[in-house]
């Protein structure tokens, strides 16, 4: 699944062949999703980039040219419509009390972009405030859209290092079925590839086992003392990665669970 084409040679990043390249597969695929519906959901272009790269990781993100754009959020009301596969009757919490924030964030490609992520209403000033600590600290996100993008797939979210909110499931968890908090619209997991949740031998998602050493800190992660540890206990959330028995990096809520 990670394996990329071989190569003849050394790839030059910089070459005009190969910008060439990469602005003709971008161009396409914003067509693409634009005449697609949701074609556009699931950063398509950023994954094609890292196609081409034969999936090594992003580098960190950089300061841009000029000016940064100021942190924006936007917060949209939610509707059955709005999570078609993350939500169903019998949850234990309805449309009506999510939101959907569009906040601010800064990609591994050093550039400002705008994510889309469903919460509580409850949480909803909380959230924007951890992400806009994580913007003034320019800390990378690699990809920020609902887990409805992923028909509710929580592996495939992760496998694609999605940063997600609501998700009406279960608790990965020992003992009978409870509710996850991410069904309730209080937790969010970031950067799952960089962060990932470890149980014994199984790592999820897979890729995330080039992350189990915490201690080779890289750009994206989730570490004691860190901006993105610091930012969710600014608003009093509690980090999974205290988890000793099975931490959970990428996993933030407000219940601690």
């Amino acid at each position: 699944m990670n394996a990329g084409p071989r190569r003849r040679g050394p790839l030059r990043w910089f070459s005009p062949a190969v910008i060439a390249v990469l602005f003709a597969v971008g161009c396409h695929l914003s067509e693409a999703g634009a005449a697609a519906p949701g074609g556009g959901e699931v950063g398509a272009a950023t994954r094609a980039v890292a196609a081409l790269a034969a999936g090594a990781r992003p580098r960190p993100a950089t300061a841009i040219a000029g000016a940064a754009p100021a942190f924006s959020a936007h917060v949209d009301r939610v509707t059955a419509q709005t999570v078609p596969y993350t939500w169903r009757t019998g949850c234990p919490v309805g449309p009506p009390a999510l939101r959907l924030l569009r906040v601010g964030y800064w990609g591994f490609d050093g550039v400002a972009h705008t994510g889309r992520i469903v919460v509580n209403e409850s949480v909803v000033s909380d959230v924007v405030d951890v992400f806009r600590a994580l913007y003034d600290e320019r800390f990378p996100i690699w990809e920020m859209v609902p887990e409805d993008a992923y028909h509710g797939n929580d592996n495939a979210a992760a496998a694609a290092d999605d940063t997600s909110g609501f998700n009406c499931r279960y608790a990965v968890a020992p003992g009978p079925p409870r509710w996850s908090v991410h069904a309730y619209g209080e937790a969010i997991d970031v950067n799952d590839v960089q962060n990932p949740y470890i149980d014994g031998t199984t790592v999820i998602p897979p890729a995330g086992r080039a992350y189990l050493d915490r201690e080779d800190i890289r750009p994206g992660m989730a570490v004691p003392g860190g901006e993105l540890v610091r930012a969710f206990a600014s608003v009093g959330w509690f980090w999974g990665g205290r988890w000793s028995a099975s931490p959970d990096y990428q996993h933030f809520s407000v219940t601690g669970g």
